[in-house]
């Protein structure tokens, strides 16, 4: 049964209110606009962290009264937690990065029919630490079980009920509003956590964005995978390293074989693999080729729903070429929980207490 939940006119308002003002200082998030399951860069001029601490709390003004609400669900909507005993306070120039992948095919138009907005297959919440220009990703499965904003066919909020994660977008437009009902889950699932942002991308963005960087290599680990990949590529064999081309990339990153439990969760640490590709991939294809980030941009925009400004992800791209970083398996995390298998679907239930360890350990430090 649903367990439904219903939404008060304040939360509503409080909601609107905090969307309407975040001012995203993102770090340049390259692969994340441009393959559509998950990749971050950097950018962010370097604030005095009280500036950016008063900026912060400015932002998100209204989370005290999100509080009024409900204090169970808004541990994490303030500046200070105590959480076992133990103080914390927010990093506030951590910014807190909602990415989903949508399997729309096509441009991501506003849809008419609450429902059709297309399920987000990659849900990753990204830690910006704008002060060291560093950048982690909270990978969060899409069948994770999880609060979400249910509609009538007209579009109409009717409550709150518990749902898969990736559902959470397809009750909205497709667009900004669906943005916004995946925000809002997020948020709630992590205890009233303020999310800075918001950007999606439709799947038919994959083979194309894989392809301006020359491909991208990785290994072949999964005999399934083989065999779906051998469709397009005849001469792939397990164990190999191949160089992505295509659909190909499509394949590696969305196949999954859905006769098996939890491949949901396989297909997602294939996916960081890809990650790590190519973050480097794009970087060696950017030293190649002049106006680089105005082509990837132009591919990019009609496959993108964000609150993000042409020239923030124009810099934020030049800034993630010219960084440093180097993603590895310490820079991306898997939300802690437990994959459950029922009569009809795959669920993954969050560990509550393992994962606001997560949370607490990207966004806040202990005092």
């Amino acid at each position: 049964m649903v367990n439904i939940i219903p939404i008060t006119a304040t939360e509503r308002a409080v909601f609107m209110a905090r969307n309407s003002k975040i001012a995203i200082a993102l770090a340049a998030v390259v692969f994340l606009i441009m393959l559509g399951i998950g990749g971050f860069g950097l950018y962010q001029k370097k604030n005095h962290i009280k500036e950016m601490d008063a900026l912060w709390q400015k932002e998100h003004s209204a989370d005290s009264q999100f509080d009024q609400v409900n204090q169970e669900d808004a541990l994490f909507s303030g500046n200070e937690v105590t959480w076992k005993g133990k103080k914390y306070r927010r990093n506030t120039y951590v910014k807190a990065i909602l990415f989903l992948g949508i399997d729309r095919t096509g441009t991501l138009q506003s849809t008419q029919v609450a429902g059709s907005g297309g399920q987000s297959d990659a849900v990753i919440l990204i830690a910006q630490d704008t002060a060291r220009d560093t950048v982690k990703f909270l990978m969060i499965p899409r069948d994770t079980i999880t609060d979400i904003i249910l509609t009538d066919l007209a579009g109409n909020e009717l409550a709150w009920g518990s749902q898969h994660i990736n559902l959470a977008f397809a009750y909205g437009d497709g667009r900004e509003k669906s943005c916004s009902y995946a925000s809002r889950a997020v948020s709630k699932m992590f205890s009233g956590l303020p999310i800075d942002g918001c950007l999606a991308v439709g799947m038919d963005l994959l083979p194309k964005i894989n392809d301006s960087v020359g491909g991208v290599t990785v290994p072949i680990k999964e005999q399934d995978l083989v065999e779906r990949l051998k469709k397009e590529n005849p001469g792939i064999f397990i164990g190999d390293t191949v160089l992505l081309k295509g659909k190909e990339a499509e394949t590696y990153l969305r196949y999954r074989d859905t006769t098996k439990n939890q491949t949901a969760l396989l297909r997602q640490e294939r996916q960081k693999q890809y990650i790590e590709a190519f973050a480097l991939a794009v970087k060696q294809q950017a030293k190649k080729e002049n106006g680089f980030t105005e082509r990837i941009w132009k591919m990019t925009e009609p496959y993108l729903v964000t609150d993000l400004k042409k020239d923030q992800l124009l810099d934020m791209l030049m800034a993630f070429v010219k960084s440093s970083q180097k993603f590895s398996d310490e820079d991306m995390l898997t939300l802690s929980g437990t994959g459950v298998e029922t009569e009809m679907f795959d669920e993954y239930h969050m560990d509550r207490d393992a994962a606001y360890e997560q949370v607490l350990t990207l966004f806040f430090r202990e005092e």
